[in-house]
C-alpha cells in the first residue's frame, strides 16, 4: 500500500460538524475526505464512522491508498482511499490523464476505451457503470474522446487501438469489491515501469480537477463520447471464426452443452460465438443467466471452485442429458469446464488440464494448416510460471517454441505483443487459474472464446467417438502424464512470511538453498524475488525480479517442479507443485502419491507450519 501524503495536519474539523480524533495525520485525511467526496453514501460512512469514535476504521481506510497488483487497482466498495469508490475512481483517472499525456503526443485524438461488468451494492453507491460513467466524465471534462460502452460487456472488449482502455470489474471476487483494471495501447494490461508511474501521477492529482468530474451526465451530452459497442462486438465474433475449424461437425453435432454466466455478463455473448461457429446455442443456467451483482444463486462467482458452485449448472445438464457444462466468471475472462463421463459422474477439469487439451488442440489445428515443419519455428506458446509445464513438454516434443511468464495475465499479454512485433504467432497460452487464451484475437485471457473452441473440440472428438477425458488420457501417454497440485498456508503476520523466506535463502548458511526435499535432490533453484537462476550459466533468472512478493522455484530429481509464491492480495503462502513425467512411466496414481508426499514435506520442511503458527488449506 502507498501511505498518503497528508500535508499540514487540522487540530479540529468543525467546518465539516466532526470534532478531531486527536490524532492530526487522522484529522487531515478526514478532512480532506469530506471535503472532496460528493457521493452522500460514502460521505456518510465516513461520518458515521467519525461520529462512532472508530478510528481504526478510519485509519484503515483513509491512510493508505491502493496499489497495483495482478489485476489492475481491486478493494472493496465503500468510503476510504483504500477503497473502490467515486472519488479514488476519479483519482485514479486523473492520474491516468496526466501520464497518458506525457506517453502520447496524440492522446487527444486517439483517447481511451472504458467499459464495466454488471457489479454494484446498493449501499457503497458505487456500481460498475456509475465508476465508468466517472471515468469517462474525467476525461472528456479535459476534452479527450472517450469510446464509453452503451452496456456492460466482457473483459476482453476492451480493445480499440486507443491509447488506452479502463475496465470496471473485479472478475470472480466477492459482491463487495470491485477494480479498476487498465490496458495498454497494445491492449494488454499495463505493467511495470507504467504502474509505478501511474500511481505517482495519481498522488499528484488527488484533488477532483472540477464539478464535471462528478457529473454522469456528461457522457450523454458530450460529443466527444462514442459508444464502441457495435462496432467492437461485430469485429470481435467475426475475428472469432478463424478460430473455427471444423464448421460442418458443428452444425450437426449432436452433444448439448448447459452454459453459466454466473451472474455476470457472459451469456449474450457466449450464444452469439455458438452462432458464429456455427453450433446450436448452449442452454443456459436460468437462475444465472441474468446479471445479478448479488451474485444470489452462488456462495461464491468463482467457477474455479469446482462442483461446489456448479451445482446448478450439473441439475440442468442432468435434466437436459447436457454433457458438457461450460462456465464463465462474472466479467467472462475465465472458463470452467465438466464433462459427463459415462458411468463415472462428472469430472471437472483443473485449468492445467484444460490447457493440455486446449494446447493439443491449437497445435493440432495449425499443424494440419501447416504441414512444412519449417513454419513451426515462428509458433509460440505461453504460460505462466506457476502453471502446468505441459506446454513446455509439446514444445520440446513438437519442435515449437514455449516461454514463461511471470504469474499474472498482463506479462503474457505483453509477451504476445512483443513477439507479434517479431513476426512470431503465439498460437495459446494460459494460467492455471482458468485463464485461456486461443490464437490472438485479444492480449487478454478471453471465457467466451475458450468456451467455444472447447465446444469445437469437443464436438471432434465425439465424432472421433472420444470424450474430452479420454482425449487427455491420451496426450498424457503420448507427453507423460503431468499431475499438479495447488496448496496454501494463511498467514496473517508479514514478519513471520519475511522470516520464512529469509530461512529458505538462507537454509545451510548464508546465501544457501535447501538441497533436498522429501528425501529427493533437489537440481535447480530459480529465485526471482533475488533474481538468481542456478541453473543458467549466469546464475541470473530470466523472467523480471519481483522485489515487492516472493516467489522460488525447486525443480527436483524425480521431475517435480514446485514453486512458493506470496499472494499480492491475501495472506497467503501459495504452493504450486507438478510431477512431469516422461512418456510411458509410471501410472497416474503412483505420481500423484508420490507429488502428495513431496507436496506435504515441502510445506513442512520449509514452511514449518507448527513452529510458525500456518493454516493449511488445499484447493
Amino acid at each position: 500500500m502507498l501511505q498518503c501524503q497528508l500535508g499540514r495536519p487540522l487540530s479540529a474539523m468543525g467546518d465539516h460538524g466532526a470534532t478531531s480524533t486527536g490524532d492530526p495525520q487522522l484529522d487531515e485525511a478526514v478532512r480532506r475526505w469530506l471535503s472532496w467526496d460528493k457521493n452522500r453514501r460514502t460521505r456518510a460512512q465516513v461520518e458515521s464512522l467519525v461520529a462512532a469514535g472508530r478510528l481504526n476504521d478510519l485509519r484503515t481506510r483513509l491512510c493508505s491508498r491502493m496499489s497495483f497488483g495482478t489485476a489492475g487497482l481491486r478493494a472493496p466498495m465503500g468510503a476510504g482511499f483504500n477503497r473502490i469508490n467515486d472519488l479514488t475512481v476519479i483519482q485514479s483517472t486523473q492520474g491516468l490523464h496526466s501520464y497518458l499525456c506525457r506517453c502520447f503526443a496524440d492522446f487527444s485524438s486517439r483517447g481511451v476505451v472504458v467499459g464495466f461488468d454488471t457489479r454494484g451494492q446498493e449501499d457503497s453507491g458505487c456500481s460498475s457503470q456509475r465508476l465508468a460513467k466517472l471515468t469517462a466524465a474525467v476525461m472528456l471534462s479535459r476534452d479527450v474522446p472517450v469510446h464509453l460502452f452503451s452496456t456492460f460487456v466482457p473483459t476482453p472488449f476492451v480493445k480499440l487501438g486507443a491509447a488506452a482502455g479502463v475496465m470496471i470489474t473485479a472478475s470472480h471476487n466477492r459482491k463487495e469489491d470491485n477494480g479498476y483494471k487498465v490496458y495498454w495501447c497494445n491492449g494488454a494490461q499495463i505493467s511495470s515501469p507504467h504502474e509505478q508511474e501511474i500511481l505517482q501521477s495519481i498522488e499528484e492529482q488527488l484533488e477532483p480537477w472540477s464539478a464535471s468530474c462528478w457529473e454522469e451526465e456528461l457522457v450523454e451530452s458530450c460529443s466527444l463520447r462514442t459508444d464502441p459497442l457495435t462496432q467492437i462486438n461485430s469485429c470481435y465474433m467475426d475475428e472469432l471464426t478463424s478460430l473455427c475449424f471444423h464448421r460442418d461437425l458443428n452444425s450437426s453435432c449432436p452433444l448439448k452443452f448447459v452454459h453459466s454466466s454466473f451472474h455476470g455478463v457472459g451469456h449474450v455473448f457466449v450464444q452469439q460465438a455458438f452462432y458464429a461457429f456455427g453450433f446450436a446455442p448452449p442452454i443456459p443456467v436460468p437462475e444465472q443467466k441474468d446479471p445479478d451483482p448479488n451474485f444470489s444463486s452462488v456462495r461464491c462467482p468463482n467457477p474455479e471452485e469446482g462442483e461446489s458452485v456448479l451445482e446448478l449448472s450439473l441439475l440442468l445438464a442432468e435434466r437436459e442429458n447436457a454433457r458438457i457444462i461450460l462456465a464463465t466468471d462474472p466479467d467472462a475472462d475465465r472458463l470452467a469446464v465438466a464433462e459427463k463421463s459415462d458411468g463415472c459422474g462428472w469430472k471437472v477439469f483443473t485449468g492445467n488440464e484444460l490447457a493440455a487439451l486446449l494446447g493439443w488442440w491449437m497445435f493440432f489445428n495449425w499443424k494440419e494448416a501447416h504441414p512444412d515443419p519449417a513454419d513451426t519455428q515462428k509458433v509460440y506458446m505461453l504460460a505462466t510460471t506457476v502453471s502446468s509445464k505441459i506446454l513446455q513438454t509439446f514444445a520440446r516434443i513438437e519442435g515449437f517454441h514455449f516461454e514463461e511468464t511471470l504469474p499474472g495475465f498482463k506479462w503474457i499479454g505483453n509477451r504476445i505483443h512483443q513477439l507479434s512485433q517479431m513476426g512470431n504467432n503465439v498460437i495459446f497460452a494460459f494460467e492455471e487459474s482458468i485463464g485461456f487464451l486461443c490464437g490472438g484475437l485479444v492480449p487478454e485471457k478471453d471465457g467466451v472464446s475458450s468456451a467455444v473452441v472447447v465446444a469445437e473440440m469437443a464436438a471432434y472428438l465425439h465424432n472421433k467417438k472420444l470424450s474430452l477425458n479420454q482425449q487427455l488420457l491420451n496426450i498424457y501417454q503420448t507427453y507423460g502424464h503431468h499431475v499438479s497440485q495447488t496448496s496454501y498456508v494463511v498467514c496473517d503476520d508479514p514478519p513471520t512470511i519475511q522470516t520464512i523466506f529469509c530461512r529458505i535463502r538462507n537454509f545451510d548458511g548464508e546465501a544457501s538453498y535447501p538441497k533436498t526435499c522429501g528425501g529427493v535432490r533437489i537440481v535447480h533453484v530459480r529465485d526471482v524475488t533475488a533474481g538468481y537462476d542456478s541453473s543458467r550459466p549466469d546464475r541470473r533468472s530470466v523472467l523480471p525480479v519481483t522485489r515487492s512478493s516472493h516467489m522460488i522455484t525447486f525443480t527436483l530429481q524425480n521431475g517435480v517442479v514446485a514453486t512458493l509464491r506470496t499472494s499480492g492480495t491475501e495472506p497467503k503462502i501459495k504452493c504450486y507443485t507438478e510431477y512431469c513425467a516422461a512418456p510411458g512411466t509410471s501410472e497416474a496414481s503412483c505420481l500423484e502419491a508420490e507429488l502428495r508426499r513431496i507436496t506435504a514435506a515441502l510445506l513442512d520442511e520449509f514452511l514449518e507450519p507448527e513452529r510458525n503458527n500456518l493454516i493449511r488449506r488445499c484447493v
